[in-house]
């Protein structure tokens, strides 16, 4: 099969990358050019959202499945359902959990699960993308497929409540630091090791039934907050994290760029049914542990010493608020 990938060096496109190309798939990536693109890789060169660049670097080409990473607005879908139509038989467009609204109204969330976050621009961003394809597919017949992800990571993220990206809170919890943890830390929450997503992608690749669909994709293991950074401290060999419970309406005032975060995703339950993507892709499964995935992910980590550096806007984020609330809280 003749695959694009519409970014494709991300933390969650290189996993899924690689897979298919472990199956024998010919896998093309299109990228702005900015980092290096993996051996074993066609790459097209382009900014995604220069109409005239993506024809150019297209040039007439078609391709069995196109794969978007990176869409984040209706304006970046809108130009694919042009670019893509007669030229692809499976447009997939990779949404987000964060499109459901908060609070749940059950447990496990399932595809069918309202709609309409409020507090999350991204996630109303993402819906609005969703919407348009969806209509474009009810209209025109344009073959897409919505995938949507909740919390995943590769070996270079670190989940924690701020950002994943980076070392920085790996350092604080060695350094004997304190880490805020969003309200009681009780919150339940899913983590999905990204070459576990990767088979569930795969497997919708080429499937005509998938068309005009949605599928969730995520681990069916569920961890608290509080047992994602013990997890996450055991495998640095911190025997006592030094963990800071914050109300997330008060991390939110102290500081507002955690209030999409928290308030429209991570304050909210993250537990849901994968029935759908097992029915679709039986092979489908997620054998890989948070405590398995954190120790590669350190792994990678440690490999490089110059991996593990202190990202300044993120350490600056957990002192603020940590100091704000021990202020008012004297």
């Amino acid at each position: 099969m003749d695959v694009l990938f519409i970014g494709g060096t991300g933390n969650l496109s290189a996993d899924c990358a690689a897979l298919l190309r472990q199956r024998g798939h010919r896998v093309t990536l299109l990228t702005r050019g900015r980092l290096p693109v993996p051996a074993g890789y066609e790459a097209l060169r382009a900014d995604h959202a220069d109409a005239a660049a993506m024809l150019a670097a297209l040039n007439g080409r078609s391709f069995a499945a196109v794969v978007n990473f990176i869409g984040y607005d209706v304006p970046d879908v809108r130009l694919d359902a042009e670019l893509f139509r007669g030229r692809t038989r499976q447009y997939v467009f990779i949404s987000t959990t964060v499109v459901y609204r908060k609070p749940p109204a059950r447990l496990p969330v399932t595809e069918a699960a309202p709609l309409g976050n409020e507090f999350s621009d991204y996630g109303r961003k993402k819906q609005a993308c969703e919407d348009f394809l969806l209509e474009r597919w009810r209209t025109t017949g344009f073959p897409v497929t919505i995938v949507r992800p909740s919390h995943t990571y590769s070996c270079q993220w670190i989940p924690n409540p701020v950002t994943s990206v980076g070392y920085t809170v790996a350092a604080r919890l060695e350094q004997g630091r304190p880490v805020f943890v969003h309200d009681d830390g009780q919150g339940l929450w899913t983590l999905t090791a990204s070459a576990d997503f990767a088979v569930g992608l795969a497997g919708l690749l080429g499937q005509a039934a998938a068309i005009g669909e949605c599928f969730q994709i995520t681990a069916d293991e569920v961890l608290t907050w509080n047992q994602i950074l013990a997890e996450v401290a055991l495998a640095l060999g911190v025997e006592r994290p030094h963990l800071v419970h914050i109300p997330s309406e008060f991390i939110a005032q102290v500081e507002p760029i955690m209030r999409d975060k928290l308030l429209g995703d991570k304050a909210h339950p993250g537990v849901f049914d994968n029935a759908k993507i097992k029915r679709a892709v039986p092979d489908f499964a997620c054998p890989t542990s948070f405590r398995t995935g954190i120790r590669r992910s350190l792994a990678w980590f440690k490999a490089d010493p110059a991996r593990c550096q202190v990202n300044p806007q993120i350490d600056g984020i957990f002192d603020r608020v940590i100091t704000a609330w021990e202020g008012r809280t004297r």
